[in-house]
This record gives structure tokens, C-alpha cells and sequence, in this order.
């Protein structure tokens, strides 16, 4: 099969100088810093200093400290852990997560991009055997640290938290960690990316898939409760939660970027019957996705690395392109550049015009935001099509926009431009 031709990483963002543009040099690199560890399995040596998931997770804490030196301590470095029991650690392990955290003016609204750093082989429970785990998940790691090295030259309302999870492969207990952490320390996370196997173009039997990026994400919240969830159906929001505005968001954001990837925007929290670190942020409330390449390798993941029949089986950097991934990375950090340097998405949104031609919009103010952008689209229809500015204001009427033909949403837009997730709009509360 004729492979299709790569669009060079330098056009990826040309709002950008060509320095801010994700290297794939970088990213090889630290895939192969990581693999060079042999296994990063969560229940392997913790204080080996060369081999296992306490020297990978030592690695990654000093790549966040380089980088922070290189902005003056704009980036500072983190680690949070709790000890896990499970099916898959019977006897419990302490899972670290290592954090570069990145304030912003408004410290307590945070965008979150994480990736897992533990790998495992074909017996979940073997933590000796060579993992060299180069996709699953070293490149969700590389993304992460790219985005920071790119990121910290730039200063952004919202904090920025670059996550390296452990303990993804025992239960999604990185993920968990965090999304618990970031309850009890009370922040308002805007979004959450999770990049889980995001760096390879060709996938099992040779299939060729290196113009697109699969983004998953929820419609109706996990934690809505039955009355949210009918109050959201006969409001017709279906399609239009946190989580799937976050995903639309990304959608809109890779389209902008010439040569890039397209984000095929899949309607469902994850891969079928499986899952990553974003879904205990759903769990707690919180808007989150995953990245995932657009074609899986399945005989690169969780083997053993061998060759069988002439099958080279194995998580091997071999099978990555890093050029593929590299775009995967600028749509994570032009995503984050946007939200972090936007205001909070509105609440309260509210509509109302039954039995007229004529829909009100109306939405509580948000701090930091100059305008505001009133969105609407045709019922019959997932992507907003049409919008509306709105200076020092927090309500419009829609002329001759029926509502029950139409959904309204509005988003906050910063001084440069940076807007917000948008907010589905739903009936006032009655008193």
C-alpha cells in the first residue's frame, strides 16, 4: 500500500515562527529516553536508578525542573501519591503522578494535559519482562513535555498542568489521583486532554491512517444526575455537554492549523469496551478527552517483544512516526494555548422565546472577558454555524430565530482573542 505523503511539521502553525512549532526530534527523543528504561511497569523497582518506573518517573521530574530553569521558574515541578490496591496490585503499590505546573493570573482555573508513563507486556502482572511501551504511552508523555517546553515561553490566564501519570495499566489510578487532587485543592479545570497511544500512522495489517486523530468524549455527563439527564434530553443537549463542547473545540482548532490533522470527533468516552486517565476526571464532573491515533497497532500493544511467523509483536519505537506525531502535539497546544488564555466558558446560560419568532439569550458576566460570542445552529444540525458579538452585555434577542428550530450556546472571548468553551443553552430555572 502506497503510503500518503507527510506535510512538513514547519507549516503546522503558521501563526507561529517555526521555533514554536512541535519538534519531532524532541519527541523521538524522549520516546527513547523512556524506552531506554526496559520497563516502566508500576509494580517494578521504584528506586533502581536505571531501569523501571522510578528512574522513567525521576527522568520526567528533571525534564520539567530543565525546562522550568529556562523560563525562570515559570514551570514548577510536583509529585502527589497514594498507595493502590487492586486486581492487578494485590498487594498495593504507591502511584506518583509527576506534575510541571505552570500558574497562571487566574491560579485556580487549570487546563490539564496529561499521558501515562508506566508500560506493561502481555501478563499484566509481570513487571520484569522488557516494556518498552514507545506508543503506549511514551508518546502521550512526549506530547506533554513538548507542550511545556513550547508552552512556558508564553504566560496564560489559566494554569496550566502538565501531568505524567502512573498506574494507568493497574486501573486508571494516575488519573484518579489527580482528578481527586484537583478536587480537594478546589480548582476549576477547564479541560482536561489526555493523549493515550498517539504516535503512529500505520496500524494492524498495514492500514495507512496519517491524516487524522481520533478525539473521544462524552454527550451527557457521567455525574448528571436523572433529572439533569432528562432535563438535558428535552432541552435537546445531547451533543452539547462540557465534554463534547471541549471536543468540538478541538475539532475547530485542528481545521486551523494548515496541513495538520483532522480531529475525527468520536461520540463515545472512549475506544469501545476500554478506557484511559480522563475518565475519573468524568467521574468527577470535570470537561475531559482522549487522543488516540486513528488506527491502533493491536500486535504493538501489551506484547511481548518478539517475532512470531513474521509478525514483529512489541511496543517498539520502530513502529512510530514522529512527524505524526508532532501534529498530534500542535493541536494539544494550540487547544491549550486558546482555553488558557481565555476567560472561564459562561454559566447560567439561559434561553427563552416560546411561542415566538424571537429567542432571548442570557448568561451570568465572567471576569477577564471583553466580549462575548452568542452562538447558534439549526436543530437539525452538531456544529455551530452562525454567531454573534457581544460588547459589555450579558443578554441578546435573536431576531426571527425560532427557538424550537435552533440551539444557542455562548462562549467568553479575552482581549486577544482567545475565546472560551462554549455553554449550552438551557431554560431558566423556574422559581
Amino acid at each position: 500500500m502506497k503510503r500518503l505523503l507527510q506535510t512538513p511539521i514547519v507549516l503546522l502553525l503558521a501563526a507561529a515562527p517555526a521555533s514554536e512549532a512541535p519538534s519531532p526530534a524532541a519527541m523521538k527523543a524522549t520516546v527513547t529516553a523512556l524506552v531506554g528504561f526496559g520497563t516502566r511497569h508500576s509494580l517494578s523497582d521504584p528506586t533502581d536508578p536505571k531501569r523501571g518506573i522510578g528512574a522513567a518517573r525521576a527522568w520526567a521530574k528533571a525534564r520539567f525542573e530543565a525546562i522550568g530553569a529556562t523560563c525562570g521558574g515559570c514551570i514548577t515541578t510536583e509529585t502527589i501519591a497514594r498507595t493502590f490496591t487492586g486486581p492487578r496490585a494485590p498487594n498495593g503499590v504507591e502511584i506518583v503522578d509527576v506534575l510541571g505546573i505552570q500558574k497562571g493570573s487566574d491560579p485556580n482555573r487549570v487546563v490539564i494535559v496529561g499521558g501515562h508513563i508506566d508500560s506493561i507486556v502481555g501478563d499484566v502482572m509481570d513487571s520484569k519482562a522488557d516494556a518498552p511501551g514507545a506508543n503506549d504511552d511514551a508518546s502521550g508523555v512526549a506530547v506533554v513535555l513538548e507542550a511545556a517546553r513550547l508552552l512556558s515561553r508564553h504566560k496564560f490566564k489559566a494554569t496550566i498542568v502538565y501531568a505524567v501519570f502512573s498506574g494507568e495499566e493497574q486501573g486508571l489510578w494516575g488519573g484518579k489521583l489527580l482528578a481527586d487532587t484537583a478536587k480537594e485543592r478546589g480548582w476549576q479545570v477547564s479541560a482536561m486532554l489526555n493523549n493515550d497511544i498517539v504516535g503512529n500512522s500505520v496500524g494492524k495489517d498495514g492500514v495507512i491512517a496519517n491524516r487524522t486523530v481520533r478525539v473521544f468524549s462524552e454527550g451527557i455527563r457521567n455525574v448528571e444526575d436523572l433529572k439533569g439527564d432528562l432535563a438535558r434530553r428535552a432541552n435537546g443537549g445531547e451533543d452539547d455537554g462540557p465534554s463534547r463542547a471541549l471536543a468540538k473545540t478541538i475539532d475547530g482548532v485542528a481545521a486551523g492549523i494548515p496541513g495538520g490533522l483532522d480531529a475525527f470527533i468520536v461520540r463515545r468516552p472512549d475506544r469501545f469496551g476500554r478506557g484511559g486517565d480522563h475518565l475519573p476526571f468524568l467521574e468527577l464532573g470535570y470537561p475531559a478527552v482522549r487522543f488516540t491515533v486513528a488506527a491502533e497497532r493491536w500486535d504493538g500493544q501489551h506484547q511481548y517483544v518478539r517475532t512470531e511467523k513474521g509478525v514483529a509483536y512489541g511496543d517498539t519505537i520502530d513502529k512510530m512516526d514522529f512527524v505524526y506525531l508532532s501534529k498530534v502535539a500542535a493541536i494539544n497546544i494550540a487547544t491549550i494555548r486558546r482555553l488558557a488564555g481565555a476567560p472561564a466558558a459562561p454559566e447560567g446560560v439561559t434561553v427563552a422565546g416560546a411561542l415566538s419568532r424571537d429567542t432571548t439569550v442570557a448568561w451570568q458576566a465572567v471576569p477577564g472577558a471583553v466580549k462575548y460570542r452568542v452562538h447558534w445552529r439549526r436543530a437539525d444540525t452538531q456544529t455551530w454555524s452562525m454567531s454573534r458579538n457581544v460588547p459589555g452585555a450579558t443578554e441578546l434577542v435573536l431576531k426571527n430565530v425560532p427557538i424550537d428550530d435552533n440551539f444557542v450556546g455562548v462562549s467568553a472571548v479575552a482581549a486577544d482573542g482567545s475565546e472560551s468553551l462554549v455553554t449550552f443553552a438551557g431554560p431558566a430555572p423556574r422559581k
